[in-house]
C-alpha cells in the first residue's frame, strides 16, 4: 500500500496557508526563543491562529471554503490512526 502524504491533496490555497502558519510560527519562535515545550506549544498556537484568521477572510471574502471535502476526510482518517 502507497504511503499518501496529505500534501498531495491539498488545494494550492490549503498548501499556502499550511506553509503561512509553518513560517509564522519560525519567525514568531525565532524572536521569542522558547525554552520549554509549552512554551513552543502557545507559539505553534499562535501561528496557526494567524494562518485560520487568513483563512476565515478569504472565506469571507469568497463565499467558498478553502479545506476541501476530500482533504478533510484524509485528515479525520489520519487523526484516527495516529490516536490508535
Amino acid at each position: 500500500m502507497k504511503k499518501e502524504n496529505l500534501r498531495d491533496h491539498m488545494s494550492n490555497l490549503e498548501l499556502v496557508l499550511n506553509m503561512l502558519a509553518e513560517v509564522t510560527t519560525t519567525e514568531i519562535s525565532k524572536e521569542k526563543k522558547p525554552k520549554t515545550f509549552s512554551q513552543n506549544k502557545i507559539i505553534a498556537k499562535q501561528g496557526g491562529v494567524i494562518a485560520g484568521n487568513a483563512r476565515k477572510e478569504i472565506e469571507e471574502k469568497t463565499g467558498k471554503k478553502v479545506i476541501t471535502r476530500k482533504n478533510a476526510k484524509i485528515l479525520n482518517s489520519k487523526n484516527k490512526e495516529i490516536e490508535e
